[in-house]
């Protein structure tokens, strides 16, 4: 698995950060975790394109881990993406569906997209669930932000796996989602003795990947109060393995 990080930033407009979105190769596979702002944008930045998404799963509705959704549909619609674009599946949480329809409304026709192009799959809020796609099973469990709010557990035919928080405050699902993870990707809004519920700060998701035996933890999701912070010494103070700061556009490989 390949990931690239698109956005590791927040609501908050920075010029070196953007909203969240990760892309996740399995294979031939493409999969985007979120799709906040400007996500269309910086896979044209990264050389990737729109057209090519399989997969984009949908952590929960806030603007900046969705807006994109309206880029994505509607430049879908421009004729020759039209012509060759194969089908895609949106991965969301319960009420997905409902959520879509309500978004597109003040749209008119222009995000109907043909039959069949674009599917819908909705996971449970309220316990774990597991779905097998095409090269890759997802595990889901909600977490401890909103109710609609779930991380995922991307798992590959060698049994690789990569976990994504979404937002989340500290809880006891994202602990086992990731357990034994190869790369566990954990938002961490906020710094030591600044946290907000609903959210993590570094020593937080230190702890969090400690306590799952997580081998790498890469952090993500940061507002400015964070950036300007030891987010790594805070880190550090519970968890001692590999740790990786996101910044956009940065690769990072899965064995």
């Amino acid at each position: 698995m390949e990931i690239i990080i698109l956005g590791s930033g927040t609501t908050v407009p920075l010029a070196e950060r953007a909203s969240p979105s990760i892309a996740l190769f399995i294979g031939k596979v493409f999969l985007l975790l979120d799709i906040g702002p400007g996500t269309v944008r910086q896979l044209a930045i990264a050389g990737l394109t729109h057209e090519d998404i399989d997969y984009v799963a949908i952590s929960h509705f806030h603007p900046d881990h969705t807006a994109d959704l309206i880029h994505l549909i509607f430049a879908t619609r421009h004729p020759p993406v039209l012509k060759k674009r194969n089908p895609f599946t949106i991965i969301g949480p319960k009420s997905f569906s409902g959520f879509l329809e309500l978004l597109k409304r003040p749209y008119g026709t222009w995000l109907d997209l043909p039959a069949g192009l674009m599917e819908i799959e909705e996971l449970h809020t309220e316990n774990r669930d597991r779905r097998q796609f095409k090269g890759f099973t997802l595990l889901s469990s909600p977490v401890r932000h909103t109710p609609q709010s779930i991380g995922f557990r991307i798992e590959d035919t060698s049994g690789s796996s990569v976990v994504y928080s979404g937002d989340t405050g500290y809880c006891e699902e994202i602990v086992d989602l990731a357990k034994d993870a190869d790369l566990l990707i954990l938002e961490s809004s906020f710094p030591d003795g600044q946290g907000v519920e609903g959210h993590l700060t570094p020593s937080q998701a230190g702890e969090i990947a400690a306590r799952a035996g997580a081998t790498r933890l890469v952090l993500t999701h940061f507002y400015p109060d964070c950036l300007g912070s030891d987010m790594e010494g805070q880190c550090r103070r519970t968890y001692q393995g590999e740790l990786i700061l996101a910044t956009d556009l940065m690769h990072i490989s899965v064995p």
